[in-house]
């Protein structure tokens, strides 16, 4: 008797996934509307609701580097209606940067899909007279923290790029953390600061425009096929990550999780494909376990950056 019952309950939630979804499924987003990731997810949202026949909104839930929506995210229902879509640190560095975080990135989700990958672009005003990221680095060397820079905080990629340049050359500039580029932009277009390392998307229009320079990017983009890889300018084998990454509340029927990855991945490859280029993001096709896989290798490289940098919460 007890194993016809647990037959027939593993039937029901066969047959649950294999309908799936039957109502509408929420995408929680860590950081506030108008960014890069919340592009992202929206434009995920449209596509997967197109597809799937419901819909699937999105929930800002912006503050404490992340911790606040990767949080809610985390203690969410693990059926198949709740999901994150998140940048790294969330994911791979914030445990590495932050005591006593409220959750485990490793043990409170499950990996979905890798999502795509974000190139940031090392840029200053035109009037600052730099035009290299070897003049940039130099300029560090010969007066430490006499230039400065923005960034969305200490743990988010657009600073730890900054500081890994920093550690492989010597050069020291000042950090000005701001809530999000957003506000940092304008700083910089208003030259209360002196560089950025943004993603390619929002500084795109000024660049062509000539307020800004693009000296470096940590990813090659068709959007600036002049602008030499921070490899390509003087820091060979430079790698950083920095991905929109979709997860979901560990224990989500694994039925779901890999449909979700094929719906993610297809839309990539076709509906998505032009807004995703437009925006220089760089899709990734892995399946779950690959992605799971990378996840591992990149919390074990922010985790030891961390700790050489000696990198510390703002």
């Amino acid at each position: 008797m007890r194993k016809l019952f647990g037959l027939l309950l593993f039937l029901a939630a066969g047959a649950a996934c294999a309908q799936w979804p039957t109502r509408p499924v929420k995408l929680i987003v860590p950081s506030s509307a108008g960014g890069g990731t919340d592009f992202y997810a929206r434009v995920l949202a449209q596509a997967l609701g197109d597809a799937l026949g419901q819909p699937f909104v999105v929930e800002n839930l912006p503050g404490g580097s992340g911790n606040i929506g990767a949080v809610t995210a985390a203690r969410s229902a693990p059926d198949g209606y709740s999901f994150m879509v998140a940048a790294d640190p969330a994911l791979t560095v914030n445990q590495s940067l932050y005591k006593d975080l409220p959750y485990n990135a490793e043990r409170d989700f499950v990996p979905v899909a890798r999502g795509v990958t974000v190139p940031l672009v090392i840029c200053v005003p035109a009037a600052l007279g730099i035009r290299t990221l070897a003049e940039l680095v130099e300029r560090g060397r010969r007066e430490p923290r006499a230039l400065t820079y923005g960034s969305s905080g200490s743990g988010a990629p657009n600073a730890l790029m900054v500081r890994m340049i920093e550690e492989a050359s010597g050069a020291r500039f000042l950090h000005v953390p701001y809530r999000g580029m957003g506000m940092a932009l304008p700083a910089l277009l208003g030259g209360q600061i002196h560089f950025l390392a943004p993603d390619v998307a929002i500084v795109l229009p000024h660049i062509k425009s000539g307020r800004i320079v693009a000296l470096a990017i940590s990813h090659h983009t068709d959007q600036l096929p002049s602008v030499p890889t921070v490899a390509q300018a003087g820091f060979p084998g430079f790698s950083l990550p920095s991905n929109f990454s979709v997860v979901a509340p560990a224990g989500t029927p694994r039925a779901i999780v890999e449909r979700m990855n094929a719906e993610i991945n297809k839309a990539m490859r076709t509906t998505l494909a032009e807004k995703l280029e437009s925006h220089a993001f760089i899709p990734q096709f892995q399946t779950p376990a690959e992605f799971a896989a990378e996840l591992a290798r990149d919390r074990q490289f922010w985790a030891q950056f961390i700790r050489q940098a000696g990198v510390v919460p703002d």
